[in-house]
């Protein structure tokens, strides 16, 4: 029989490892570092050669659309990685500043529960002040205008062990510079799946991992070369569904058509229709100004898409789709939500423009996100886990997240094959 630890030991073991991890994120990793406020003032030959490895939303041309029209409370920090002169990593922070207001839904009473009881639990010492007037920043590694890991990228044949505690050292010199502007209390990575090695270096540096909501992902079959394949290889049931969604449209005088040319016309519809769904999310980091899809069409020319659905010529509901490598994006999307609850499947036809446009760029899976996992995976959408990874300012705050973090309730997403058998 083994016998018991004894406490004072253990205890002794946990301080001694406390000292030698604060030690470490107070020592440099020996990397170098070029810092900046806005992309261009950063030699762009050397951050594409990082950026190539990462998402198009690392892409300069992405980067100047959101600085341009971007959510006025966020703020980009560009970081490029050096070992000795070679740039081996790249990092897009984003400084947010947030209050009471943006944590939780416009209609939802106060109280502990939801998005706010999230935000206490998060916060800590703010909870108190987790009113309207309470106003907090933080710095994020990745793009909160979207989801997946879009905020990181490593040179290929990199120790990524080493490159993560890079990236903190990075966010680290990002908080010391901010200190001219207010304290940033809360630093986050965002957002990470299991595909990413070598993250687990975070947890030296006081991070501790927060599982979120499941990314929807339906992976395309190759054989599919249009959107009829993709239906033929639904079985009879959810056939009869598509169906009956297209024949609801056409009766209520919709047409689907594709926004082609400028968004710039139509921002403001866009917007409107944007905000309807926006506002029912239970937390609102960030608000989109009517800008930024025509910047984001503009920046990615032929991989950005943008569906409509007009009744009367009014645009009643659009989704926007992006491609990234061999992944497509449903990206943003809007409806109008008196029609939705009246039982016209708006939003569902729409969630299959972005099938039809991921199979039109011949792209390997299509991401859908984390929000309506039901629906998504009607579609055949399969979940992939994901966490962002979170470290507080106060040293005594990260014992505290590590015990709350586990307790962040979050959806499982249904199972669902909608295909025939065998597909």
């Amino acid at each position: 029989m083994k016998p018991p630890q004894n406490p004072l030991r253990h205890l002794h073991g946990k301080l001694r490892a406390m000292k030698e991890q604060h030690e470490e994120r107070h020592r440099p990793t020996g990397f170098g570092f070029a810092q900046a406020d806005r992309i261009d003032y950063l030699d762009g030959a050397l951050w594409d050669a990082v950026a190539a490895h990462g998402s198009v939303f690392m892409a300069r041309p992405v980067l100047r659309a959101m600085e341009s029209a971007g959510p006025e409370n966020v703020m980009p920090r560009y970081i490029l990685i050096f070992r000795g002169a070679r740039p081996v990593a790249a990092v897009v922070a984003q400084v947010v500043t947030v209050n009471g207001s943006q944590m939780r839904r416009k209609n939802e009473a106060s109280g502990s529960g939801g998005a706010k009881g999230l935000m206490k639990r998060l916060l800590g010492p703010a909870a108190a002040k987790a009113a309207d007037g309470w106003k907090d920043r933080f710095v994020v590694a990745g793009n909160l205008m979207s989801w997946g890991c879009h905020g990181v990228a490593f040179v290929p044949g990199e120790d990524a062990a080493e490159l993560w505690a890079g990236v903190a050292e990075a966010l680290y010199r990002v908080r010391r510079a901010e200190r001219l502007s207010g304290e940033t209390n809360l630093a986050m990575v965002k957002d990470l799946t299991p595909a990413q090695s070598g993250v687990e270096t975070l947890k030296r540096f006081s991070y501790r991992p927060l599982a979120t909501e499941p990314n929807m992902v339906l992976d395309l079959d190759p054989a599919w070369r249009s959107y009829e394949d993709y239906l033929a290889a639904l079985d009879a049931k959810y056939r009869r569904k598509v169906k009956d969604i297209v024949k609801k449209l056409a009766g209520a005088g919709c047409q689907v058509e594709s926004l082609a040319g400028d968004l710039a016309a139509e921002a403001d519809r866009l917007h409107e229709l944007y905000l309807a769904v926006q506002g029912n999310a239970a937390v609102r980091l960030v608000t989109l100004p009517p800008a930024y899809l025509p910047a984001m069409a503009g920046a990615l020319g032929e991989a950005f898409r943008c569906t409509t659905i007009r009744q009367e010529g009014r645009i009643v509901g659009f989704v926007t789709s992006i491609r990234d490598g061999d992944t497509a994006i449903g990206y943003y999307i809007g409806f109008d939500r008196t029609l939705a609850a009246d039982g016209l499947p708006i939003y569902l036809q729409l969630l299959h423009a972005t099938i039809a446009d991921a199979i039109h760029w011949r792209c390997r899976r299509l991401s859908l996100g984390r929000t309506a996992l039901e629906p998504k995976a009607g579609l055949g959408a399969k979940p992939e886990p994901m966490s962002v990874w979170v470290r507080h300012r106060v040293p005594a705050m990260n014992w505290l997240l590590q015990g709350v973090l586990g307790t962040v309730p979050h959806s499982e997403a249904p199972e669902r094959n909608p295909f025939k058998a065998g597909g």
